[in-house]
């Protein structure tokens, strides 16, 4: 008897094998030539490996209750790759529960009934014509964030790319520098190795990845620097030094030949745009110039806040954030000029301020005033929590339950205008070190969640490197003008 269970389970786990290796090349094929990214909830398959899209699949029971089988989602993709469409993202997950779990049984499993079924889910990208030339982006500044954006840029390249990343600005200049650039692209203790082939070109001061072709470029000011001398031309300039935050500084972005608009990578001060994407990217106006992708904390409980107002309404709150250290401290005691930081980063607690519970108004007004905000760096080199104490109106929380909340936030994770700002997890083991890589601005552990009456408190881990890079990306999208849609509506 256990001999043939054995047996059953080694055919079962075979077969989605299988699958999951025929469907790589496609997935691969897809994004490349027609910039449409495959996900599986939420989980994009986008490089991933065979058993990454096993447990996409696996991860459905978690939200439906049972399995979706990668039998059920290969007919899908099969017949995606074979439509024309525009760039998007689609979720072939939820399209094959959809269309063999809740669809008419008598429908389900004919061929013709599945095309059917994509033509209509797909219509507003299937047959369109798209244009064919990127945006040039450049990186100014080459530090944690630079490099991951650098990543990120990269990874999506290809014949249908929207967006490519055609220099980076750097002090410096000085003999090994731009191996030593190429290096730390290549290899990070953090994020792990880079994914793919990293090569220098010395003679045009270049770096080579993945087939992309990165001008370096060595100034110590951006009035330094003519862009289209490297044929650059209405470039977004990606701001992640933080050395300007206010139009003034930024401003001077735009005088360089070349650069049409600027996105800073902190908090901008002054009328500057603070754009948390998935809030309020629907302030971006094609005259905007200057725009600030706020802080990787705002960025992390913004989405998060919004959805429990239009919730829950919320009266008022504080967001405690339990920080990474960042490269502003000091691995050992020494003078800085802020309270507490100079103390040795990798051996302190350390109490310090954030203004990202006041920054949250900026860009959702209706918290304006109600909530407080503090912080504590702590001796971890990526992934942060915050924990959000609120106070919820009592006759729109009279059904607050700590299942209730969680099950909104959990579908709020899936079927949302929010579903790529927060994932949600239901893991009793997941520690921080577990989130690193997550492309959400923040994920709710909801074993944590606590509620007492009308008032909770939820913890939410966000990768404050990583998942902060793919929210600027967003955003970096946006000022190009480069919409991708996601399907299923």
């Amino acid at each position: 008897m256990n001999q043939q269970f054995e047996q059953v389970l080694q055919s079962s786990w075979q077969e989605r094998q299988d699958y999951a290796e025929r469907m790589l090349p496609i997935i691969g094929r897809l994004y490349r030539d027609h910039a449409v990214e495959i996900t599986v909830y939420g989980r994009t398959l986008l490089n991933a490996s065979a058993i990454d899209v096993i447990k996409a699949h696996r991860s459905v029971r978690l939200f439906e209750g049972e399995k979706l089988k990668l039998r059920e989602s290969w007919p899908v993709l099969e017949r995606v790759s074979q439509m024309n469409l525009s760039p998007c993202e689609i979720d072939i997950g939820k399209l094959a529960y959809q269309f063999h779990h809740k669809e008419d049984e008598a429908n389900t499993g004919r061929a013709e009934r599945l095309q059917e079924y994509l033509n209509q889910a797909l219509a507003s990208v299937l047959n369109k014509a798209h244009s064919d030339s990127p945006k040039d982006v450049v990186l100014y500044g080459f530090g944690r964030i630079g490099r991951l954006l650098a990543r990120l840029l990269i990874e999506r390249q290809g014949r249908a790319n929207t967006m490519r990343l055609r220099a980076i600005v750097v002090r410096g200049g000085k003999d090994g520098d731009l191996e030593k650039r190429a290096s730390l692209l290549r290899r990070d203790s953090v994020h792990g190795p880079f994914n793919g082939s990293i090569t220098v070109d010395k003679e045009r001061n270049a770096i080579k990845a993945n087939g992309s072709f990165i001008q370096v470029i060595y100034a110590n000011h951006p009035s330094e620097v003519d862009y289209t001398q490297y044929g650059i031309n209405d470039a977004i300039v990606v701001d992640n030094t933080g050395m300007w935050r206010d139009e003034e500084g930024l401003g001077q972005h735009l005088q360089a030949k070349g650069a049409a608009k600027v996105l800073l990578t902190a908090p901008g001060k002054g009328g500057i745009k603070n754009i948390v994407h998935g809030v309020n990217h629907l302030d971006i106006e094609a005259s905007d110039t200057i725009l600030s992708a706020a802080s990787c904390t705002t960025n992390a409980i913004t989405p998060v806040l919004k959805a429990l107002d239009e919730q829950y309404t919320i009266i008022n709150g504080h967001v405690e954030t339990v920080h990474s250290f960042t490269n502003d401290q000091h691995l050992i005691d020494n003078y800085h000029k802020a309270d507490r930081r100079g103390r040795a980063a990798p051996l302190n607690m350390v109490i310090t301020e954030t203004g990202a519970a006041k920054a949250v108004s900026k860009a959702y007004p209706k918290l304006e005033g109600k909530l407080t905000g503090n912080a504590i760096r702590v001796p971890t080199p990526n992934v942060s929590m915050a924990i959000l104490s609120l106070n919820f109106d009592e006759d729109s929380s009279s059904d607050l339950t700590k299942e209730n909340l969680n099950h909104f936030l959990q579908r709020t994770s899936l079927f949302s205008d929010l579903l790529h700002q927060i994932d949600y997890t239901a893991s009793t083991e997941i520690v921080s070190t577990d989130l690193v890589g997550a492309r959400a601005a923040a994920v709710v552990d909801s074993q944590a969640t606590i509620v007492a009456g009308n008032r909770a408190t939820l913890y939410v881990w966000y990768d404050n490197e990583f998942g902060y890079s793919c929210q600027v990306m967003r955003v970096v999208r946006d000022m190009a003008g480069v919409q991708i849609p996601t399907f299923p509506m």
